[in-house]
């Protein structure tokens, strides 16, 4: 069965190993009329590997409003396209979403052609739960911003995944540790399905000594799996939270009253807060 005319296929890659590659993916791929490419260079020796000589077009990150409005005329002339990016599943921190969103508004269908991507190859190995996950993509650059960010995830219960590289691992995991605690479990998945693939599953604290302990785990892509907030651990910063409101509240009200606004505005119980509060002597 040969590429609909009129489509878009957004067809995963492989994140290292070539062997991945699907037998439907080499197929489509040396049917469709054109490849829109995130970078051509980078392909082209992919699609040798597989004889396929289908012609190729940039699209990135960077490409311009009128990029995609060329890419809609080629479906508009009845011409069928594919999008990959560089390795795994194109959107998935790839380029990808404005072609795909415009293409789907001038009516056109998109069909996914699936494969490898790096985070359920990572998910699938991490032995952390994955029935419930948030993926985050890349943190930001700058420590300060970083930390900003993990702490608005610091009582997430879902698993988290990142991705990170070799430049910023080290620090990110100190980041890690500063926010979420040094013993906060996590799976690091680096250059998965490459040569040099190597894994680590321990505390943040553990893994930091394994970044340091060999430089050349600090090396190639990361994917990193951090294992969600426990529910201890949320109702503990529940009651941290609201023994300082308790503070703040009984100089002017009677420690119940505190201690019931408190509880309503932090969500925790109120039975710990008040317990909380006769041991610390506050009560008033």
């Amino acid at each position: 069965m040969t590429p609909e005319n009129a489509t878009l296929y957004v067809i995963a890659t492989p994140i290292g190993n070539l062997d991945d590659m699907t037998a439907r993916a080499i197929r489509i791929l040396g049917q469709v009329d054109l490849i829109a490419a995130e970078d051509t260079r980078h392909s082209k020796p992919l699609l040798d590997h597989f004889g396929i000589d289908t012609a190729l077009r940039a699209y990135h990150d960077f490409s311009t409003e009128q990029a995609v409005s060329a890419l809609v005329r080629e479906l508009q002339a009845g011409r069928s396209l594919a999008l990959i990016s560089d390795a795994g599943t194109p959107l998935i921190s790839d380029p990808g979403y404005t072609l795909v969103k415009t293409v789907r508004e001038a009516g056109f269908e998109v069909i996914p052609v699936p494969g490898v991507s790096a985070l359920t190859t990572a998910l699938s190995v991490a032995g952390i739960a994955t029935d419930r996950f948030s993926f985050e993509g890349f943190l930001p650059a700058k420590t300060g911003s970083r930390k900003n960010r993990l702490a608005q995830l610091q009582a997430e219960q879902r698993t988290l995944v990142f991705y990170e590289s070799p430049h910023r691992i080290r620090e990110s995991i100190q980041d890690f540790a500063a926010v979420f605690g040094a013993d906060r479990r996590l799976f690091v998945g680096r250059e998965m399905t490459k040569k040099f693939e190597s894994h680590f599953y321990g505390s943040l604290n553990d893994c930091l000594h394994w970044l340091i302990a060999d430089s050349n785990q600090q090396r190639g892509e990361f994917v990193l799996v951090v294992a969600g907030c426990s529910s201890d651990e949320v109702e503990a910063g529940r009651l941290a939270r609201a023994l300082e409101w308790v503070g703040k509240l009984s100089a002017d009200m009677s420690t119940r009253k505190a201690v019931s606004l408190a509880s309503e505005i932090t969500g925790a119980r109120k039975n710990s807060v008040y317990d909380a509060v006769l041991k610390a002597g506050q009560e008033n």
